[in-house]
């Protein structure tokens, strides 16, 4: 996914998603947000807000923690297959 769409400008991600009424920035923002709280999770830790920085442009890169952490925390693996299938349905509607 970030393959997909790191290359980006801002007036591509400010862009309408194909799935919906949310910029497609949005989109990816949420993806992100739901990464992260499946580590929560897997970590038992609380789950945090993932600031929405004001630049679409670092979507790529919290996308890259956020995967990564969530391999670091060992999450059984229906838990990766959530997140799988939520990279999916977010790709599906960009």
């Amino acid at each position: 996914m970030v393959r997909q769409v790191g290359h980006w400008q801002q007036p591509r991600w400010s862009a309408v998603a194909a799935g919906g009424n949310v910029a497609r920035g949005d989109l990816v923002h949420r993806l992100v947000q739901e990464i992260a709280n499946l580590t929560a999770d897997a970590e038992g830790q609380p789950r945090r807000d993932v600031p929405r920085l004001d630049n679409d442009l670092a979507l790529p890169d919290q996308l890259r923690v956020v995967a990564a952490d969530l391999l670091a925390a060992g999450p059984p693996a229906e838990v990766l297959a959530r997140a799988a299938a939520q990279v999916a349905a977010t790709r599906a509607a960009l």
